[in-house]
């Protein structure tokens, strides 16, 4: 019987003692030793993990008995632990508190690692036992989740080029060692163009008509610059409000183009110019999927996800997108008669054609005049702390869930948060760690991630292992004395904390079908589900409390958010399509070489699709990380939209039983959607939740497509 890798001494002859991430980590929970952790220790950590984890593979492939589930499946599942452990940490630190260091190391290891894989999952004397078990999986009378693992394990040597043979295996190999080096770099111009762009707010004719709140998140982001005054930076929870109320219109398509110019704003094929980047990595993910027979990425993508063709996404964004358009198009005349109206009045600003920076000032203006709603008047009743309470209530009335702030335990930030999770029954269930706030050395946006995903394979049995998950959430809001958010910001901390839910409440026995190990496009419906609670009524009541006075929001003013729900919906849900249409496009181009100006063709696609002018991309190529930033969801982000159809309907199980809290709705939720990792068929798994398929139905009726805006 094969000794559980996390029980193996770690290190040995390889500086275990003047190396943290080689020793064992002794910190409660299992948490890394960050406080000792520095970047010169991560590279022989990795290369000795890589070293263990192939005398693990080379162990499977030696053993004289003949392959069965539990010497060769399962005890994959449990190799390479020491390499995780540390590749989480890694990309821990290299995501929220990176260095230039740090930044090092990651160039000089992205193609050593991917060589590493490439070695592993293209092992022929694995594969060979791999293969050989697949071939009579029928026959093994092995339980549902064992099957579901030896055919999702089957499925990734295959898809990594394990069938390929000699030289075509060889230049698989280089292609993906490539793609590994030129997606970091990627990421790493957006962080440099992220990180170093300011807009300065020197005096009061600059900061005019932006609310407190904006203008002391301006100040804060100053002040950890060292920078004086104020200023705006390229934070989507800076940048945005302050193109929604900045008065100055010239300052504004500033922050605009410096925001939508990410990863081009050097010269030409200039050190952080990611033109050429994105082309490269296109050409060689071109390349990957012909290697595999594919016509062309999106096929190879789409083979292993619940859409499976292009012409499945086509369907959806096909309906969507004329709805979309139509919607935005009734938008855009609210906000040109109230630019008209705002000329005739004298007003600066409201002349000349609607530019893309003019789009979210006009959108607020309406807002305001037709729906009474004002961010800045909405802004105070959701104090941060507040958004934090509310989302750990619901996880309590809906799945027995209690958090518990743990101050002192060591994580790798001030500004890191964390928490014991316990069940109903009292029970650890994991940790959960929340990283709120934007910084320089921070990547944009929000995201989950885990430190250690739940399992039961290799955990008990004299293991020292420990199989409880540790997740966190990073989110880049803007640091306030308090930090208010939007309502959009809160829905983001749902969204996450959605995402964070399906990682803790996890509870199946292998690492491979934990949590959000699964399929892309259902990997965002417990995320996308989980934000439908921070609009209800009772939650608002509850817990949306004025920062000074401790008042409920009014009912008044929640009734008007409710109104004003689907206004500017068109507007949003435009932008994101066509970001889902261009990454579907270039990735389903049949030819070898990509277009030679990447910038040029999209915006010439998107003017073929009927854009408006105004409206502009949610992302361009130039720093969609999202696709280029890994392939994570490359010729994939359409799975927001899909997940959304799936998230729409879903809620409608908690309004057809009558509350947002029902018992019955939410313990089937938990079991088949939260729970069940990648243990269940996704569209089996929400079929045993919801007892049918999806209908698009109340996605289109939730942003406002089937019907004209209210006047």
């Amino acid at each position: 019987m094969m000794k559980p890798l996390n029980d193996i001494v770690v290190g040995a002859g390889a500086g275990t003692a003047a190396n943290p991430l080689l020793a064992p980590w002794t910190a409660p929970h299992g948490l890394p030793p960050f406080a000792e952790i520095r970047p010169e220790h991560f590279e022989p950590a990795l290369r000795e993990a890589m070293r263990l984890e192939r005398e693990e593979i080379a162990a499977i492939t030696a053993q004289s008995a003949a392959p069965e589930f539990d010497n060769t499946v399962a005890a994959f599942d449990r190799s390479g632990a020491p390499l995780k452990r540390v590749l989480a940490a890694f990309g821990t630190l290299t995501g929220s508190a990176t260095s230039e260091a740090l930044q090092a190391v990651q160039r000089r290891m992205a193609a050593p690692l991917a060589a590493h894989f490439n070695a592993v999952y293209m092992d022929k004397a694995l594969f060979a036992r791999v293969d050989a078990l697949h071939a009579r999986r029928a026959t093994l009378g092995l339980p549902p989740e064992a099957l579901r693992l030896l055919e999702r394990i089957h499925l990734d040597f295959t898809r990594a080029g394990a069938r390929l043979t000699g030289a075509a295996q060889q230049r698989f190999a280089a292609v993906m060692e490539e793609l590994a080096a030129l997606t970091t770099r990627f990421a790493q111009n957006v962080l440099h163009d992220e990180s170093t762009w300011t807009l300065p707010l020197p005096d009061a004719a600059a900061s005019a008509g932006l609310p407190p709140f904006v203008l002391d998140a301006a100040r804060q982001a100053a002040a950890e610059r060292g920078l004086p005054g104020a200023v705006i930076t390229l934070s989507r929870s800076l940048v945005v409000p302050f193109l929604t109320y900045s008065t100055r219109r010239d300052l504004r398509e500033r922050a605009w183009r410096g925001w939508v110019g990410r990863g081009e704003n050097g010269d030409v094929g200039g050190e952080h110019d990611n033109r050429e980047v994105a082309r490269s990595i296109l050409r060689l993910r071109r390349e990957q999927a012909a290697l595999l027979g594919h016509a062309c990425y999106a096929d190879h993508a789409l083979a292993d996800t619940m859409a499976g063709s292009r012409r499945a996404v086509a369907g959806l964004l096909d309906e969507v997108w004329p709805r979309a358009l139509a919607a935005v198009r009734r938008e855009e005349a609210m906000l040109k008669e109230a630019r008209r109206e705002a000329a005739v009045r004298g007003e600066s600003g409201a002349e000349g054609v609607l530019e893309p920076w003019d789009w979210r000032f006009w959108a607020e203006r309406v807002r305001r005049e037709r729906f009474a709603v004002d961010d800045a008047e909405v802004k105070p009743y959701f104090k941060l702390e507040n958004v934090v309470a509310a989302a750990f209530d619901c996880a309590g009335r809906l799945f027995g869930l209690r958090f518990t702030p743990r101050a002192d335990l060591p994580v790798y930030h001030p500004d890191v948060k964390a928490y014991e999770v316990h069940d109903a029954a009292g029970e650890l269930v994991g940790l959960f760690l929340q990283d709120n706030f934007a910084r320089a050395s921070k990547r944009s946006g929000a995201w989950m991630s885990s430190l250690r995903v739940q399992r039961r394979n290799g955990v008990g049995s004299g293991s020292t292992a420990d199989g409880r998950p540790i997740i966190l959430n990073n989110n880049n809001f803007a640091r306030g004395e308090p930090t208010l958010l939007s309502l959009d910001d809160a829905r983001t901390l749902f969204h996450e904390f959605g995402h964070g839910l399906h990682g803790l409440l996890s509870d199946v026995t292998y690492s491979r079908l934990s949590g959000t190990q699964v399929l892309r496009d259902f990997v965002e419906l417990p995320s996308q589900l989980f934000e439908h609670w921070i609009t209800e009524r009772e939650v608002l009541e509850r817990h949306a409390r004025h920062w000074q006075t401790g008042a409920p929001i009014p009912a008044g003013l929640v009734a008007r958010l409710a109104r004003a729900r689907r206004f500017n919906q068109g507007y949003e849900t435009v932008r994101y399509t066509a970001s889902a249409l261009t990454d579907m496009a270039v990735h389903s181009l049949p030819d070898a070489e990509p277009p030679p100006d990447l910038c040029a063709w999209e915006a010439k696609l998107l003017e073929d699709k009927g854009l408006p002018h105004a409206v502009g991309l949610n992302h361009r190529f130039v720093h969609f990380q999202h696709l280029f930033a890994s392939s994570a969801y490359a010729a994939g982000y359409y799975v927001y939209l899909w997940a959304e159809v799936l998230d729409a309907d879903g809620y409608d199980a908690f309004v057809e039983a009558g509350g947002p809290f029902d018992g019955e709705v939410a313990a089937r939720l938990k079991r088949h959607i939260y729970s069940a990792g990648n243990s269940v068929e996704p569209g089996a798994a929400y079929r045993a939740f919801r007892g049918r398929d999806a209908s698009v139905q109340p996605l289109l009726r939730k942003r406002g497509l089937l019907e004209p805006e209210p006047a």
